[in-house]
């Protein structure tokens, strides 16, 4: 098989309007957009969004619940992900766990307990699951939240 045997064929493919090229381009002196108007004019036209002047419907919908902006979000990370990304290390810190590139440094850490702690592996964190705690405490490791 070679490149000019695949499909769409040469032959297949539709021409390209080429508009804005004079009256025998077939597409007569306004290129097919009509006379005047908004949406004859270069740059015209209205965004999809437009409802010709009407109230928008985001504004005609009700507001409903409550946004609380001082809410915190955790990135959660899982110990067998921690223990698998530092198996060769005594002691992980934040800034190791950033720098792993496992979570985003725009919000705190919080450990679960989903997965084996293998070794005493001391961790240090914004915040840890009871089952994490209980996990890495009973392998003789030591969790240590930073938020109490």
């Amino acid at each position: 098989m070679n490149l000019h045997e695949l499909y769409p064929y040469p032959e297949e493919r539709a021409k390209v309007k080429r508009l804005g090229r004079g009256t025998a381009s077939g597409q007569g002196g306004t290129s097919g957009k009509g006379h005047k108007g908004q949406n004859a004019r270069s740059g015209g036209g209205v965004p999809a969004w437009f409802e010709g002047g009407q109230m928008r419907l985001y504004r005609r919908l009700p507001k409903r619940g409550f946004k609380n902006p001082f809410r915190v979000t955790y990135q959660t990370l899982n110990l067998s992900t921690v223990y698998s990304a530092f198996a060769d290390k005594a002691e992980v810190l934040i800034e190791d766990l950033y720098l792993s590139g496992l979570v985003d440094r725009d919000q705190p850490i919080k450990i679960l307990g989903d997965g084996e702690a293998v070794k005493a592996l001391k961790i240090t964190a914004h915040k840890f699951s009871k089952q994490a705690v209980e996990k890495i405490t009973a392998a003789g490791g030591e969790a240590i939240s930073i938020e109490g």
